[in-house]
């Protein structure tokens, strides 16, 4: 497949990475990266990036406080199972602009205050761009009201968190390889160059590790299910990501939220050109060959690979559930009930309800995933009965 895009500076500089790896090819995990992640041209360096209605996509965050406030209340209960420990690291990983940490900050600051004076607050951020966003708007409204830190992996210990690692929608904006079920084998898109144009070609798969994720994952390709050419993705970066997490975090829990599939719905053979979107001012389409650089790429998270992935690591998985369960055992129909209290003029209420309803829609948000996973809990505390999770 011949990709003619016009000339531009990131278009020479991917050229070059190109042309100079080893076989003149990159996988579409490594192209990804670069579009999404490259320090001076890439999607979330962009000074142009804007995470809201304005922007190129939103979040539960971006829609109202309401979303971390709730989860405030998860982490909260969290920290009493725990034992309520003097220091308990709340790791976010993926912070965007910085919505979700404020909502949370700021609840329990009003709410928790005993809780408030044990928290240390980590950003884990990969974007220069988005970290500076976050840090004007904490640091400037928290200031000393409670511990903020920006750490990389690196600088956080192994076996140093006693507490929790949150994401939300990070997985979904990992790099993938794109994989190819063809002629009765698996193989590899990759991007390479010709006179100055991009190119997609198929070849045998780049890592052994494509052959056993799907063999963990109980997935396997016959030309009796599933059609020739069919095409898909796989994320070995959200296993890395996962053993990450399983090395820094001493005790506690990693709650994963994100929009995504088991490992059946995601390998139906009937989603046969797989899950990628590109989002553009809020219109998706799945061409990742054009607004290089300007565009979010995206993929479902596969939630099988992380429950598998984490029992072989050796964490235990507690709960999953949709977004809308776990908000509205959390309080979330307790807020909608308070719209008729007489306290709001008529479109005040509208507005809200609109809000409240985004956050638990069957057809957008509240059918994200929410996944709970722990780590050296004891049978008691990994028993124990979360808000969260209580509708089990």
């Amino acid at each position: 497949m011949n990709i003619v895009s016009k000339n531009n500076p990131f278009l020479e500089k991917i050229f070059e990475i190109i042309n100079n790896s080893p076989h003149k090819k990159i996988t579409f995990a490594e192209y990804m990266n670069l579009c999404l992640y490259d320090s001076e041209y890439g999607y979330y360096n962009s000074d142009k990036i804007i995470i809201g209605n304005q922007g190129d996509f939103f979040t539960s965050s971006s829609l109202s406080s309401d979303f971390g406030e709730l989860l405030a209340i998860q982490l909260e209960e969290f920290w009493q199972v725990l034992g309520k420990p003097p220091n308990f690291k709340l790791v976010e990983m993926g912070a965007g602009n910085g919505n979700l940490a404020f909502a949370i900050i700021n609840y329990i600051l009003h709410y928790y205050p005993d809780f408030a004076s044990h928290v240390e607050y980590i950003i884990i951020e990969k974007s220069q761009t988005l970290k500076l966003q976050q840090e004007k708007l904490l640091l400037e409204h928290f200031n000393d009201d409670i511990s903020i830190k920006w750490k990389d992996w690196n600088s956080l210990g192994d076996n140093s968190v006693t507490g929790c690692f949150v994401s939300n929608e990070l997985i979904d904006a990992m790099p993938v390889h794109l994989i190819r079920y063809s002629q009765e084998k698996l193989q590899e898109i990759y991007i390479t160059e010709n006179n100055n144009k991009l190119f997609t070609i198929t070849d045998s798969l780049s890592h052994e590790n494509i052959s056993n994720y799907f063999q963990i994952i109980d997935i396997h390709f016959s030309k009796d299910i599933y059609p020739d050419n069919y095409q898909t993705e796989v994320n070995l970066q959200a296993i890395d990501w996962l053993y990450q997490v399983f090395t820094k975090l001493k005790q506690g829990y990693l709650l994963t939220i994100d929009y995504g599939y088991s490992a059946q719905k995601y390998y139906h053979p009937q989603r046969s050109q797989g899950t990628l979107k590109c989002y553009y001012q809020h219109r998706h389409h799945d061409n990742p060959y054009v607004n290089i650089g300007n565009q979010d790429i995206t993929c479902h998270a596969n939630f099988t690979v992380l429950e598998e992935y984490g029992k072989l690591f050796g964490l235990s998985n507690l709960g999953y559930t949709k977004q809308a369960l776990f908000l509205m055992s959390l309080g979330l129909g307790d807020r909608l009930n308070e719209l008729s209290n007489g306290k709001m003029s008529l479109t005040e209420i509208l507005q809200r309800r609109q809000q409240l309803h985004s956050l638990i829609n069957p057809e957008g948000l509240g059918n994200f995933c929410v996944l709970l996973q722990s780590k050296n809990l004891s049978l008691l505390q990994n028993q124990s009965t979360l808000k969260g999770f209580s509708y089990k």
